[in-house]
């Protein structure tokens, strides 16, 4: 009877490895892929960017681009020196995601570069892109306040909520300790304070602020990571033009604090 039991319980653990809950999750087909003896280039649309053809045509588009122009430079370094690429190709990787849905017409995206080119370590490297589904285009998120001149009112308090928030960030996460040299990067400028999207929300439709993105090395050590630096629309509310008025609201998610760690 004990070996039974024994045989039982072994044929159900099988069947249980073999079930799709502890298989590996499948690898992303991307969208868009080169391989060659220097370069091995991939670019990944998400299913929201897919889901707006206009959306997927533009960032496929200049998905492709980058991994034309990483090629370009690879091929020579290929033929000049076959040495540097004795581990394989150089890898290439952009991957675009939704991040954020807004009054069903701003979506907020990530773009994520990956590449190893044979270093220390891989490198990456954050971007962000807001696009205005009613237009079919890429927007900055000026329409949304009434003046974003560099080192004005509204650039300095969003600079000042990054910077606090980054700050809070650190401490908890026990790097605070590290030298404030990345305040130096952080400016009032529009093209200096880092990729944004506009936050979720726990009002449907609406955004509860800016987030800011920044990847590795951008505020602190390889090691530290990435970083998002949240700024609620009420520390902004002075600056909102009539549209950002009507875009923001509520709070920030429970749990999306813990994305970037």
């Amino acid at each position: 009877m004990i070996n039974l039991w024994r045989h039982a319980l072994a044929c159900l653990l099988a069947l249980l490895l073999l079930s799709p809950a502890f298989a590996e999750p499948a690898k992303l087909k991307p969208d868009f892929a080169v391989k060659t003896k220097a370069i091995d280039g991939k670019v990944l649309l998400d299913a929201g960017i897919k889901a707006d053809p206009k959306l997927a045509e533009n960032c496929l588009a200049e998905g492709q681009k980058w991994i034309g122009e990483q090629r370009a430079e690879a091929e020579p370094e290929f033929k000049s020196d076959p040495e540097l690429f004795r581990n394989g190709p150089w890898t290439y990787e952009r991957s675009y995601t939704v991040d954020s849905l807004v009054t069903d017409r701003y979506v907020s995206v990530l773009r994520t570069d990956y590449s190893y080119t044979g270093g220390a370590h891989p490198n990456s490297d954050i971007n962000t892109i807001l696009w205005d589904k009613q237009q079919g285009k890429r927007i900055s998120i000026r329409p949304f306040f009434t003046d974003l001149a560099d080192d004005g009112p509204a650039m300095q308090a969003m600079v000042k909520g990054v910077l606090a928030s980054l700050k809070a960030e650190k401490k908890a996460r026990g790097t605070e300790d590290d030298g404030e040299d990345y305040v130096k990067s952080i400016a009032p400028k529009l093209l200096k304070i880092g990729p944004v999207t506009l936050a979720r929300s726990t009002e449907a439709g609406k955004s509860a602020g800016l987030m800011f993105h920044y990847a590795p090395y951008a505020v602190g050590a390889y090691a530290e990571g990435s970083y998002d630096a949240f700024v609620p629309w009420q520390s902004l509310k002075p600056y909102l033009s009539a549209e950002g008025t009507a875009i923001f609201g509520g709070d920030r998610p429970k749990g999306d604090d813990d994305r970037a760690k």
